[in-house]
Protein backbone atom coordinates (compact mmCIF):
# COMPACT_ATOMS: atom_id res chain seq x y z
CA UNK A 1 0.00 0.00 0.00
CA UNK A 2 1.20 3.27 -1.02
CA UNK A 3 1.12 6.29 1.90
CA UNK A 4 0.54 9.76 0.56
CA UNK A 5 0.38 12.67 2.81
CA UNK A 6 -2.26 15.07 0.56
CA UNK A 7 -3.52 16.72 3.97
CA UNK A 8 -1.98 18.93 6.15
CA UNK A 9 -1.67 17.17 9.66
CA UNK A 10 -3.29 18.47 12.72
CA UNK A 11 -2.59 20.57 15.04
CA UNK A 12 -1.92 18.96 18.03
CA UNK A 13 0.84 16.63 16.30
CA UNK A 14 2.49 20.09 15.14
CA UNK A 15 2.17 21.25 18.61
CA UNK A 16 3.88 17.99 19.46
CA UNK A 17 6.73 18.26 17.13
CA UNK A 18 7.30 22.08 17.88
CA UNK A 19 8.46 25.37 15.78
CA UNK A 20 10.37 23.10 12.72
CA UNK A 21 6.94 21.49 12.31
CA UNK A 22 4.72 24.41 12.37
CA UNK A 23 7.60 26.46 9.48
CA UNK A 24 7.46 23.15 7.45
CA UNK A 25 3.21 23.18 7.76
CA UNK A 26 3.02 27.03 6.90
CA UNK A 27 5.84 27.05 3.97
CA UNK A 28 4.11 24.08 2.54
CA UNK A 29 1.02 25.75 2.72
CA UNK A 30 2.11 28.98 1.23
CA UNK A 31 3.62 27.02 -1.33
CA UNK A 32 0.72 25.13 -2.69
CA UNK A 33 -1.37 27.75 -2.40
CA UNK A 34 0.73 29.80 -4.85
CA UNK A 35 0.80 27.12 -7.19
CA UNK A 36 -2.54 26.96 -6.99
CA UNK A 37 -3.43 30.39 -7.85
CA UNK A 38 -0.74 30.54 -10.08
CA UNK A 39 -1.38 27.26 -12.11
CA UNK A 40 -4.77 28.58 -12.24
CA UNK A 41 -4.34 32.09 -13.87
CA UNK A 42 -2.08 29.89 -16.45
CA UNK A 43 -5.14 27.84 -17.30
CA UNK A 44 -7.76 30.37 -17.52
CA UNK A 45 -5.06 32.13 -20.01
CA UNK A 46 -4.76 29.37 -22.29
CA UNK A 47 -8.57 28.71 -22.37
CA UNK A 48 -8.98 32.81 -23.28
CA UNK A 49 -6.07 32.80 -25.76
CA UNK A 50 -5.61 29.37 -27.34
CA UNK A 51 -8.93 27.94 -26.95
CA UNK A 52 -11.01 30.95 -27.90
CA UNK A 53 -8.90 31.68 -30.81
CA UNK A 54 -10.20 28.38 -32.22
CA UNK A 55 -13.75 29.58 -31.35
CA UNK A 56 -13.34 33.11 -33.36
CA UNK A 57 -11.40 30.77 -36.34
CA UNK A 58 -8.62 32.84 -35.61
CA UNK A 59 -5.91 30.05 -34.99
CA UNK A 60 -3.34 31.94 -36.68
CA UNK A 61 -2.92 34.32 -33.58
CA UNK A 62 -1.45 31.21 -31.86
CA UNK A 63 1.86 32.11 -33.69
CA UNK A 64 1.89 35.26 -31.53
CA UNK A 65 3.08 33.35 -28.68
CA UNK A 66 5.13 30.33 -30.45
CA UNK A 67 5.83 29.80 -34.11
CA UNK A 68 4.92 27.55 -36.60
CA UNK A 69 1.90 26.32 -34.21
CA UNK A 70 -0.63 27.10 -36.72
CA UNK A 71 0.05 26.25 -40.29
CA UNK A 72 -3.07 25.68 -42.71
CA UNK A 73 -1.09 22.67 -44.42
CA UNK A 74 -0.96 20.72 -41.11
CA UNK A 75 -4.85 19.87 -39.96
CA UNK A 76 -4.06 17.09 -38.40
CA UNK A 77 -0.66 18.78 -35.79
CA UNK A 78 -3.40 21.48 -35.40
CA UNK A 79 -6.28 19.68 -34.80
CA UNK A 80 -3.46 17.51 -32.22
CA UNK A 81 -2.50 21.17 -30.59
CA UNK A 82 -5.83 22.65 -30.61
CA UNK A 83 -6.93 19.61 -28.46
CA UNK A 84 -3.92 19.66 -26.22
CA UNK A 85 -4.76 23.30 -25.56
CA UNK A 86 -8.09 23.08 -24.33
CA UNK A 87 -7.71 20.36 -22.33
CA UNK A 88 -4.68 21.74 -20.64
CA UNK A 89 -6.38 25.21 -19.65
CA UNK A 90 -9.41 22.65 -18.04
CA UNK A 91 -6.20 20.41 -15.62
CA UNK A 92 -4.47 23.74 -14.92
CA UNK A 93 -7.81 25.85 -13.78
CA UNK A 94 -9.61 22.71 -12.02
CA UNK A 95 -6.54 20.03 -10.86
CA UNK A 96 -5.97 22.35 -7.34
CA UNK A 97 -9.82 21.85 -6.50
CA UNK A 98 -9.02 18.20 -6.73
CA UNK A 99 -6.69 18.19 -3.39
CA UNK A 100 -9.20 19.98 -1.10
CA UNK A 101 -10.30 18.33 1.64
CA UNK A 102 -13.07 19.35 2.66
CA UNK A 103 -14.60 19.43 -1.05
CA UNK A 104 -13.62 15.44 -0.89
CA UNK A 105 -14.82 14.68 2.35
CA UNK A 106 -17.99 16.74 1.93
CA UNK A 107 -18.95 16.64 -1.18
CA UNK A 108 -17.69 13.08 -2.41
CA UNK A 109 -19.94 13.47 -5.58
CA UNK A 110 -18.33 16.71 -6.81
CA UNK A 111 -15.04 15.49 -6.04
CA UNK A 112 -16.34 12.35 -8.32
CA UNK A 113 -16.84 14.08 -11.27
CA UNK A 114 -14.61 16.78 -11.48
CA UNK A 115 -12.39 13.50 -11.60
CA UNK A 116 -13.60 12.39 -14.36
CA UNK A 117 -13.76 16.02 -16.49
CA UNK A 118 -9.96 16.69 -15.46
CA UNK A 119 -8.56 12.84 -16.07
CA UNK A 120 -10.27 12.83 -19.12
CA UNK A 121 -9.03 16.62 -20.08
CA UNK A 122 -5.72 15.18 -18.84
CA UNK A 123 -5.29 12.04 -21.35
CA UNK A 124 -6.62 14.01 -24.36
CA UNK A 125 -4.11 16.99 -23.60
CA UNK A 126 -1.02 14.25 -23.64
CA UNK A 127 -2.81 12.57 -27.00
CA UNK A 128 -3.34 15.75 -28.51
CA UNK A 129 0.46 16.79 -27.93
CA UNK A 130 1.74 13.11 -28.83
CA UNK A 131 -0.92 13.73 -32.18
CA UNK A 132 1.30 17.05 -32.95
CA UNK A 133 4.60 15.48 -32.77
CA UNK A 134 3.88 12.36 -34.67
CA UNK A 135 2.41 15.07 -37.09
CA UNK A 136 4.67 17.71 -37.63
CA UNK A 137 7.33 17.76 -34.66
CA UNK A 138 8.14 20.48 -32.37
CA UNK A 139 10.52 23.35 -33.53
CA UNK A 140 13.18 22.43 -31.25
CA UNK A 141 13.91 19.04 -33.06
CA UNK A 142 15.19 15.41 -32.00
CA UNK A 143 15.88 16.38 -28.40
CA UNK A 144 12.51 18.22 -27.77
CA UNK A 145 10.24 15.73 -29.60
CA UNK A 146 11.62 12.83 -27.22
CA UNK A 147 11.71 15.23 -24.11
CA UNK A 148 8.03 16.41 -25.26
CA UNK A 149 7.03 13.04 -26.19
CA UNK A 150 7.56 11.26 -22.77
CA UNK A 151 5.64 14.31 -21.40
CA UNK A 152 2.76 13.44 -23.35
CA UNK A 153 2.90 9.72 -22.76
CA UNK A 154 3.59 10.07 -19.08
CA UNK A 155 0.59 12.57 -18.92
CA UNK A 156 -1.79 10.17 -20.70
CA UNK A 157 -1.07 7.05 -18.59
CA UNK A 158 -0.76 8.92 -15.36
CA UNK A 159 -4.38 10.02 -16.04
CA UNK A 160 -5.34 6.52 -16.79
CA UNK A 161 -4.15 5.38 -13.61
CA UNK A 162 -5.60 7.69 -11.75
CA UNK A 163 -9.00 6.75 -12.84
CA UNK A 164 -8.19 2.95 -12.50
CA UNK A 165 -7.20 2.71 -9.15
CA UNK A 166 -10.45 5.63 -8.08
CA UNK A 167 -12.50 2.68 -10.06
CA UNK A 168 -11.38 0.08 -7.96
CA UNK A 169 -11.23 1.81 -4.20
CA UNK A 170 -7.90 1.77 -4.26
CA UNK A 171 -7.67 5.38 -2.91
CA UNK A 172 -3.88 5.31 -1.59
CA UNK A 173 -2.65 4.39 -4.94
CA UNK A 174 -5.49 6.57 -6.45
CA UNK A 175 -4.50 9.48 -4.73
CA UNK A 176 -0.67 8.78 -5.49
CA UNK A 177 -1.27 8.41 -9.17
CA UNK A 178 -3.32 11.66 -8.78
CA UNK A 179 0.02 13.34 -7.49
CA UNK A 180 1.72 12.54 -9.81
CA UNK A 181 -0.57 13.93 -12.47
CA UNK A 182 -0.71 17.03 -11.00
CA UNK A 183 3.16 17.38 -11.05
CA UNK A 184 2.89 16.59 -14.88
CA UNK A 185 -0.04 18.33 -15.54
CA UNK A 186 1.33 21.83 -13.76
CA UNK A 187 4.85 21.13 -16.07
CA UNK A 188 3.41 23.16 -18.84
CA UNK A 189 3.27 26.33 -16.70
CA UNK A 190 6.63 25.65 -15.19
CA UNK A 191 7.86 25.36 -18.53
CA UNK A 192 6.85 29.38 -18.82
CA UNK A 193 7.80 30.38 -15.05
CA UNK A 194 11.35 28.60 -15.69
CA UNK A 195 12.10 30.11 -18.81
CA UNK A 196 10.84 34.02 -17.45
CA UNK A 197 12.73 33.38 -14.85
CA UNK A 198 16.00 32.27 -16.56
CA UNK A 199 15.28 35.29 -18.85
CA UNK A 200 15.67 37.57 -16.33
CA UNK A 201 18.65 36.34 -14.36
CA UNK A 202 20.65 34.85 -17.23
CA UNK A 203 19.59 37.23 -20.27
CA UNK A 204 18.86 33.81 -22.13
CA UNK A 205 21.58 32.62 -22.21
CA UNK A 206 21.64 29.17 -24.21
CA UNK A 207 18.34 30.21 -25.93
CA UNK A 208 18.15 30.13 -29.80
CA UNK A 209 14.94 31.37 -31.44
CA UNK A 210 14.64 27.50 -33.22
CA UNK A 211 14.41 26.41 -29.44
CA UNK A 212 17.88 24.27 -30.23
CA UNK A 213 20.09 25.44 -27.73
CA UNK A 214 21.81 24.23 -24.81
CA UNK A 215 19.06 25.61 -22.19
CA UNK A 216 16.20 24.73 -25.06
CA UNK A 217 17.32 21.12 -24.67
CA UNK A 218 17.65 21.25 -21.10
CA UNK A 219 14.35 22.08 -20.78
CA UNK A 220 12.55 19.72 -22.92
CA UNK A 221 13.25 17.28 -19.78
CA UNK A 222 13.55 19.82 -16.49
CA UNK A 223 10.16 20.76 -16.60
CA UNK A 224 8.49 17.52 -15.59
CA UNK A 225 10.86 15.28 -14.34
CA UNK A 226 12.14 17.42 -11.14
CA UNK A 227 8.34 17.33 -10.30
CA UNK A 228 7.98 13.63 -10.44
CA UNK A 229 11.06 13.27 -8.31
CA UNK A 230 9.75 15.81 -5.99
CA UNK A 231 6.37 13.75 -5.37
CA UNK A 232 7.84 10.63 -5.44
CA UNK A 233 9.73 11.79 -2.42
CA UNK A 234 6.28 13.35 -0.82
CA UNK A 235 4.73 9.90 -1.35
CA UNK A 236 7.52 7.56 -0.16
CA UNK A 237 8.92 9.57 2.77
CA UNK A 238 6.24 10.88 5.25
CA UNK A 239 6.25 14.31 6.66
CA UNK A 240 6.80 12.79 10.06
CA UNK A 241 10.04 11.14 9.87
CA UNK A 242 11.81 13.99 9.37
CA UNK A 243 14.51 15.81 11.17
CA UNK A 244 13.93 18.99 12.62
CA UNK A 245 17.29 20.19 10.75
CA UNK A 246 15.73 18.81 7.42
CA UNK A 247 12.35 20.29 8.19
CA UNK A 248 14.11 24.04 8.56
CA UNK A 249 15.70 23.49 5.43
CA UNK A 250 12.79 22.28 3.52
CA UNK A 251 10.76 25.43 4.98
CA UNK A 252 13.90 27.83 4.01
CA UNK A 253 13.29 25.96 0.35
CA UNK A 254 9.85 26.24 0.00
CA UNK A 255 9.52 30.04 1.42
CA UNK A 256 12.04 30.99 -1.39
CA UNK A 257 10.56 28.95 -4.07
CA UNK A 258 7.17 31.15 -3.03
CA UNK A 259 8.75 34.56 -3.26
CA UNK A 260 9.97 33.46 -6.67
CA UNK A 261 7.39 32.04 -8.00
CA UNK A 262 4.79 35.31 -6.73
CA UNK A 263 7.54 37.22 -8.81
CA UNK A 264 6.93 35.03 -11.77
CA UNK A 265 2.87 35.35 -11.10
CA UNK A 266 3.13 38.70 -10.95
CA UNK A 267 4.83 39.21 -14.27
CA UNK A 268 3.13 37.13 -15.92
CA UNK A 269 -0.30 38.40 -14.87
CA UNK A 270 0.45 41.75 -15.43
CA UNK A 271 1.63 41.85 -19.18
CA UNK A 272 0.95 38.54 -20.63
CA UNK A 273 -1.87 36.33 -18.29
CA UNK A 274 -3.56 38.91 -17.44
CA UNK A 275 -4.78 40.74 -20.03
CA UNK A 276 -5.39 38.62 -22.33
CA UNK A 277 -7.77 37.07 -19.74
CA UNK A 278 -9.41 40.47 -19.36
CA UNK A 279 -9.59 41.40 -23.12
CA UNK A 280 -11.63 38.14 -23.66
CA UNK A 281 -14.12 38.80 -20.67
CA UNK A 282 -14.36 42.14 -21.88
CA UNK A 283 -13.01 44.45 -19.17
Amino acid sequence: MVSTTLDPPSDPPLAREGASARAIHWAARLLTATCWISAGLFGLYILAFYAAAIVDGNMAKWNEALPRLYETHTPTATAGIGVHFAAGGIILALGCIQFVAAIRSRYPAVHRWIGRVYVTAAFLAGIGGLTFIAAKGTIGGTTMNVGFGLYGVLTAAAAVETYRHARARRLDVHRAWAMRLFALAIGSWLYRMEYGFWFLLADGAGHVKDFSGPFDRFMAFFFYVPNLLVVEALIRAPRASMSATARWTAASAFTCATLFLLLGTYYFTKFYWGPAILARIGL
